[in-house]
């Protein structure tokens, strides 16, 4: 088994989230240009221009959010629109199957919860890695604590 890395540490696609951070922002700057300097346009229209930008760029960001924070208590899991906090002793299995498109994390209350913030989408082998250090980490914290109560 690999060395585990110090914790807190987050994980999060790096690569796809600097696309995504760099795509919103000239989203948002080409528009509002646009908006700007089209004579044509009314105060209105400018305003629904911006409005649209604004929208689009904020989607995106929405997109970026995802991530993974591990620490010494458990897990924060961050999703496009959820936050949940999981407890070590929670998580049973990490899963990244090829093919899938994140991590999954199998749940002792028998549900599995996908974790947005390990996809190999652009960054195949950073994510691999993620999703190894995890279930390492997974597997040392829930049989390190076996006396810890789950509520």
């Amino acid at each position: 088994m690999s060395e585990l890395p110090d914790l807190p540490v987050t994980f999060r696609p790096t690569r796809t989230r600097a696309v995504l951070l760099t795509a919103a922002a000239a989203i948002f700057v080409v528009i509002t240009v646009i908006a700007v300097l089209l004579p044509q346009l009314g105060p209105g229209e400018r305003i629904s221009f911006v409005f649209t930008a604004a929208l689009l760029a904020g989607v995106l960001l929405m997109l970026a959010r995802p991530k993974v924070v591990a620490d010494d208590s458990g897990v924060t899991v961050v999703n496009i629109a959820s936050r949940r906090r999981l407890e070590w002793a929670e998580i049973l299995q990490v899963h990244l199957r090829p093919g899938d498109p994140w991590v999954f994390l199998d749940l002792s209350d028998g549900t599995s919860l996908p974790a947005l913030g390990i996809q190999p989408g652009i960054a195949r082998q950073q994510a691999l890695a993620d999703a190894r250090a995890l279930r390492a980490l997974a597997e040392e914290r829930s049989t390190a604590h076996p006396d810890t109560p789950q509520g």
